[in-house]
């Protein structure tokens, strides 16, 4: 109980807050996560996941990338849970300045958040290779085959495969974020993946909290860690409504 009422305190003396989580953010919503007991990585498929998942795979084995990815990368029955809640309740409160996150499924967005930058892109926005026009992420799941745009051009997920580089864009954004915040909350992720983890070496403040179910590089540095679920912890968290 003495680590949520230092998170608390800390919270209330911040006001450009900003959140930088991964999967285990969304598994707390049903959606697995890569590295987990229940995760990707550890289910057969002919190929594993991080190949079927890559550029190569894309281009080379199109259709079968498809089958994969319309069965375990679309998760559209999700609902946001406390923790995607209270970060949007942050942010209308004007404490939160900005969401960064590693994950693709949209429920930032979904449970009110604004200023979301998605490092790995979003299952929400598709479009066609060749005349670059969007499609939802319900077309997709709906489509069967390799779905392709009424031009004739494959559509392809705005997701960031293997073997493909983040958005310059959104980087900057994130790390620009992260330069002005006087608070991090890093939640949900094993910071394991690079380049997505190397942003929070851009946090200077002296607020830097960790919450993961199991330690992380960066625990050592932080100056406060908790361990459990995402959703519970922030979800103890009590937000003051700026006047109407």
């Amino acid at each position: 109980m003495a680590d949520i009422e230092r998170l608390q305190q800390m919270v209330d003396k911040s006001h450009r807050i900003v959140f930088f989580g991964g999967a285990g953010v969304s598994t707390e919503s049903g959606i697995p996560d890569f590295r987990g007991v229940d995760g990707l990585y550890r289910q057969k498929y002919p190929y594993p996941p991080e190949t079927m998942l890559s550029h190569d795979f894309f281009e080379q084995h199109t259709a079968e990338f498809f089958d994969f990815y319309r069965d375990k990368m679309l998760c559209l029955d999700a609902q946001p849970n406390p923790a995607h809640q209270k970060l949007a309740e942050l942010e209308r409160a004007g404490k939160l300045t900005a969401v960064v996150t590693q994950n693709i499924d949209g429920l930032h967005q979904k449970a009110g958040s604004k200023t979301v930058y998605e490092l790995h892109g979003s299952v929400h926005r598709n479009y066609c290779l060749k005349c670059h026009k969007m499609y939802s992420a319900e077309f997709m799941r709906d489509s069967t085959g390799v779905p392709r745009c009424d031009c004739g051009g494959v559509i392809k997920p705005d997701v960031v495969l293997y073997e493909e580089g983040l958005d310059q864009g959104t980087i900057m954004g994130a790390v620009e974020a992260i330069r002005h915040s006087d608070m991090m909350i890093v939640a949900g992720t094993s910071l394991a993946v690079y380049p997505a983890a190397g942003l929070v070496n851009y946090y200077r403040g002296k607020r830097l909290v960790l919450i993961n179910r199991s330690p992380t590089p960066l625990d050592s540095r932080a100056d406060l860690v908790l361990s459990g679920s995402v959703g519970e912890i922030l979800g103890k968290i009590q937000v003051n409504q700026p006047p109407a």
